[in-house]
């Protein structure tokens, strides 16, 4: 019997470039993104001109996490305590913190059964909520129709609002995720594509939606140090109305990132191939349903997901992790780790219930695909899950 042994959470050691240059950082001292010379840009600043560029966005913005970045959008898009925020609800705990860190109330929208955001649900909870902003998480990496997503927030006067901790690189009908709402989130989490532990992103076109991020993030009035924001006379519309919520990525964070952003589309690529492969290695296997992809999605396949049709999914999940395949099961009523069920939330108050988001759940199966994996590691994963459905099945 066949037996995987290696890890699902051990990642690629950083770029070399990244480890010379992040020792550089620690031998000068200077880890603060604000602590340069006279004209000098700060490591952090290079990262967001870098990553503007690469995003094709005007501004962007270095943060602490994706959560922060998540915080700081909705704060700087005007939120309000009290606000309601339409949320998919399959997504991480990240994301209700951040609305209710920030005072404001989620109104969860259903998802489909290819775990995408129901457009039907969406557009009538858009029309009845009195939502003003809709916090799009792109979940795992699934891309729902941005085409009609826009639709319906511009229909109702929606601020979107993209989460794409799951698919930086990604792309709908040849655009990339996270321009196509007034401001998009990206994390830079050990689990996430660019690994600096813990970090984040916030890219906008919006000047004075950038203006104010950066001083929620923390600059106290050294803005002109970032390398991917606004001009002066922006922040001095805004700079004395604008709190302070310490939430600055720091230099050495920002060489490990910029070593790793030139290597990001190749990564993107060996991950799809990954991906592919694990697949074909399930497509057809008996209590294993696999989800096909939407052809407009350029999509990054660094996590796995699929239907299990077994009469004991948790049985499936011990079976598989006896002989080292780690699945994740979204389908149950009590955290573990870092998955989580919506209705598991129990700071919020009025929980819906979304039976058609629970019913989809219940069978969702999940994996992490990391890049230390190669072709040959997935197929013999596929190979492990299928003999272990097929048994439970035969059982």
């Amino acid at each position: 019997m066949k037996q995987f042994e290696k890890s699902f959470t051990q990642q690629e050691s950083i770029p070399a470039q990244g480890i010379e240059d992040a020792v550089a950082i620690l031998q000068s001292g200077r880890i603060h993104r604000y602590n340069t010379g006279p004209g000098e840009l700060a490591e952090t600043s290079l990262l967001e001109q870098e990553y503007a560029a690469y995003q094709e966005a005007k501004y962007c913005l270095a943060v602490t996490s994706g959560g922060q970045a998540m915080q700081i959008a909705l704060r700087a898009a005007g939120l309000k305590p009290g606000d309601k925020i339409l949320a998919n609800a399959y997504t991480l705990a990240p994301v209700p913190g951040a609305i209710h860190a920030c005072g404001g109330v989620p109104v969860f929208v259903e998802i489909g059964h290819d775990w995408l955001t129901d457009i039907s649900d969406l557009r009538a909870k858009a029309e009845t909520s009195g939502a003003k902003f809709f916090m799009l998480s792109h979940m795992r990496g699934h891309v729902a129709d941005m085409d009609a997503i826009v639709a319906i927030c511009e229909a109702f006067d929606i601020t979107l609002i993209e989460d794409c901790a799951h698919t930086m690189g990604a792309k709908w009908q040849g655009r990339r995720s996270g321009n196509f709402g007034k401001v998009a989130c990206f994390s830079t989490q050990t689990y996430k594509h660019m690994n600096s532990g813990e970090g984040g992103f916030l890219t906008t076109d919006d000047e004075e939606l950038a203006a104010r991020a950066v001083i929620l993030s923390g600059s106290y009035m050294l803005y002109e140090r970032h390398g991917a924001a606004p001009g002066d006379e922006v922040f001095r519309r805004i700079r004395l109305d604008t709190p302070n919520c310490s939430a600055r990525l720091d230099n050495l964070r920002a060489t490990i990132l910029r070593a790793q952003l030139t290597q990001l589309d190749a990564n993107c690529e060996r991950w799809n191939a990954r991906y592919q492969a694990l697949e074909e290695g399930l497509r057809g296997r008996t209590g294993v349903e696999v989800v096909e992809r939407l052809q407009c999605e350029a999509y990054v396949g660094s996590s796995f997901q699929f239907h299990a049709r077994v009469p004991d999914i948790p049985a499936l999940v011990a079976a598989c992790g006896a002989r080292g395949v780690e699945l994740k099961w979204f389908g149950g009523a009590e955290p573990v780790a870092f998955t989580s069920r919506y209705d598991s939330w129990k700071y919020i108050d009025d929980i819906p219930h979304l039976p058609g988001t629970l019913n989809v759940l219940e069978k969702t199966l999940d994996m992490r695909v990391p890049l230390t994996f190669d072709v040959d590691d997935c197929d013999m994963i596929a190979s492990i899950i299928g003999e272990e459905t097929g048994q439970l099945i035969a059982n």
